[in-house]
């Protein structure tokens, strides 16, 4: 179980574009075919867990991201909220 709290602590102290860079190394690994089913599993395993850990990252920094926008000739500060882009 060490191994675990080792882990999770570890993927907690990466970088978003560490995860990222870490997942894309599972996913060709994963698409090379060359791993035994058991690693298959774990490389399986890691992979959700990086992609859960990216997506929480970037809704976590979602919130904290502002647009600054022009209304009445002033500019303002408003919370970015997707598919405001004005298009």
């Amino acid at each position: 179980m060490s191994g675990n709290n080792e882990e999770r602590r570890s993927l907690e102290e990466l970088s978003f574009e560490e995860a990222i860079e870490r997942l894309e190394e599972v996913v060709d690994q994963l698409e090379n075919g060359n791993v035994t089913l058991e690693e298959s599993i774990r490389l399986f395993e890691e992979g959700m867990k990086l992609s859960r850990y990216c997506g929480s990252k970037l809704d976590k920094l979602e919130q904290q991201v502002e647009m600054l926008v022009q209304e009445n000739g002033d500019w303002m500060k408003k919370p970015f909220q997707p598919g405001e882009d004005g298009k």
